[in-house]
């Protein structure tokens, strides 16, 4: 077999991964996309004097990982890929940013990160090749990199005819904080660290995802009351963003009523993760063999009063908002992505169930607690700045009801925390999380004493910028805000 076929939170011996050589892994690629599979990892390990391309596939209807590799050591171009299978556009581009390989044919060979061990060093943010338009009603339009408010850097070029926008390119890479390399040369202890500060506002899902990781490297099974309360945390994550998500869209239609009861609204979600571990955005809770902090009979009971707050608070200002005519005059057909597009430029998350894709981690790849309580995904298809704000919505509400579930079914097995002894050695393990904004991927790759050598992180941003970028395409300039609102995606966790 020239595929090897594992699960979200198995080991994978490197042994087992096939090697192949770029023609077979590249035709290999082309056909199980065709299929219905889709890429959720390429990257290069450069560690050894052969150095490794490997590939990973998610069969989400058959919740299966399919693992492959090639030795890149003599290789220095292949035929792209990305002509066939167009979600692997920043694959490659980062692959070639990377190693200097180049995929030829490639549609839209940009730089991705400028980060600083990058291949070629002549290629600078300075000279980026923005795209351009001509025409003498043509012209461009340049926000950022440096915004107003508190806001991450990130330069966006649009190209308009009058108020029109016909063409935007978004330009990243401004932050150089190297984590991938930091998770190698950082000591375990602290790894965890790293995890939860890859994107502030997604510390549960990433280290969530980092701590599965390497409790899959070890063997080690955590309680199931530690997998319900990094579940419980998981999903008050993802509440408390999407309710601050609507209430920024609100704001930018002018429906400043929904502005402040959301944000009000926000501030009890929070508030409840800060009861819980000490910290509003949940730092110090998840660790690597379960959670350092518990939740007692009285705490249970306070969160579940503050859930019945932000349930019947939310409900009411979302169906007042939903029902306001001057609200739906903004957001109905306004940065519509649709199911076609969605799919092929491989969106994830909120915005592609917005756009009748169907994935979602929790259902399709369960981790967790989730294994034993799945998880309905909820999908919407206008694909437009109302459905990505209404699956929000209905997701808030989903949550809270898991989170009922959840504390009326704590489960008593302790520990919350377990040593998680050695690593095993030369292996793959790949960890998937559904965090709010979509799918995160990390991945680990151990060398033969059974430390870290590699380790490859995919924010769900990643998947999703240039989703965005085609959301604005036909659209007013001023109604960029609301479709970059309805998308928010985190500038850290595209540079890493």
């Amino acid at each position: 077999m020239n595929w090897a076929v594992t699960k979200n939170n198995r080991v994978l011996p490197l042994k087992n991964i096939p090697v192949l050589d770029m023609v077979q892994l590249r035709d290999g690629i082309i056909g199980k996309c065709s299929r219905g599979m889709r890429p959720i990892l390429f990257f290069a390990d450069r560690r050894e004097k052969s150095p490794m391309l490997y590939a990973a596939l998610a069969d989400d209807d058959n919740s299966r990982i399919l693992v492959s590799s090639a030795d890149i050591s003599t290789i220095k171009k292949y035929n792209a890929i990305t002509p066939a299978v167009p979600s692997f556009h920043l694959f490659e581009r980062e692959l070639h940013e990377e190693t200097g390989i180049v995929p030829e044919g490639h549609p839209w060979l940009k730089q991705v990160r400028y980060s600083w061990n990058r291949f070629n060093r002549a290629e600078t943010m300075e000279n980026y090749p923005f795209y351009t338009m001509e025409g003498e009603e043509m012209h461009e339009v340049a926000v950022g990199p440096i915004h107003a408010g508190v806001i991450e850097p990130g330069h966006f070029r649009f190209m308009c005819q009058g108020e029109d926008v016909y063409h935007l390119e978004i330009q990243l890479g401004y932050q150089h904080r190297g984590m991938e390399d930091l998770f190698v040369k950082w000591k375990k202890k602290s790894a965890i660290h790293l995890a939860e500060s890859i994107a502030g506002d997604t510390v549960i899902g990433h280290a969530s995802a980092y701590a599965a990781a390497v409790e899959t490297l070890c063997g080690t099974e955590i309680s199931r009351r530690a997998q319900s309360i990094r579940a419980i945390a998981l999903e008050l994550e993802r509440l408390a963003i999407h309710i601050g998500d609507m209430g920024a869209i609100a704001n930018d239609v002018a429906y400043l009523i929904g502005n402040a009861v959301f944000g009000a609204t926000r501030t009890i979600a929070i508030n409840t993760l800060l009861a819980i571990c000490g910290s509003r955005f949940g730092r110090s809770l998840v660790r690597e063999g379960g959670v350092l902090y518990d939740i007692s009979a009285p705490l249970a009971r306070e969160i579940k009063t503050n859930l019945k707050k932000i349930h019947d608070d939310v409900t009411l200002m979302g169906e007042t908002m939903f029902n306001s005519a001057g609200v739906l005059s903004r957001l109905d057909h306004t940065g519509t992505v649709d199911t076609d597009t969605a799919k092929s430029i491989g969106l994830v998350g909120p915005a592609a169930r917005a756009s009748g894709v169907p994935l979602d981690v929790r259902t399709d790849h369960p981790f967790g607690i989730y294994r034993y309580f799945p998880v309905h995904k909820l999908v919407l298809y206008s694909g437009d700045v109302f459905a990505r704000t209404y699956v929000r919505y209905m997701e808030v509400k989903q949550s809270i009801d898991f989170i009922f579930e959840q504390i009326d079914n704590l489960p008593a097995d302790k520990p919350l925390i377990m040593e998680t002894g050695r690593q095993q050695p030369a292996c793959l393990s790949i960890s998937m999380t559904e965090g709010w904004r979509g799918e995160i991927v990390h991945a680990a790759v151990t060398g033969r004493s059974g430390k870290i050598e590699r380790y490859k992180v995919k924010d769900p941003s990643f998947n999703n910028w240039y989703g965005l970028a085609l959301a604005v395409r036909d659209n007013g300039i001023s109604d960029f805000p609301l479709c970059n609102k309805s998308f928010n995606l985190s500038y850290s966790g595209h540079d890493l």
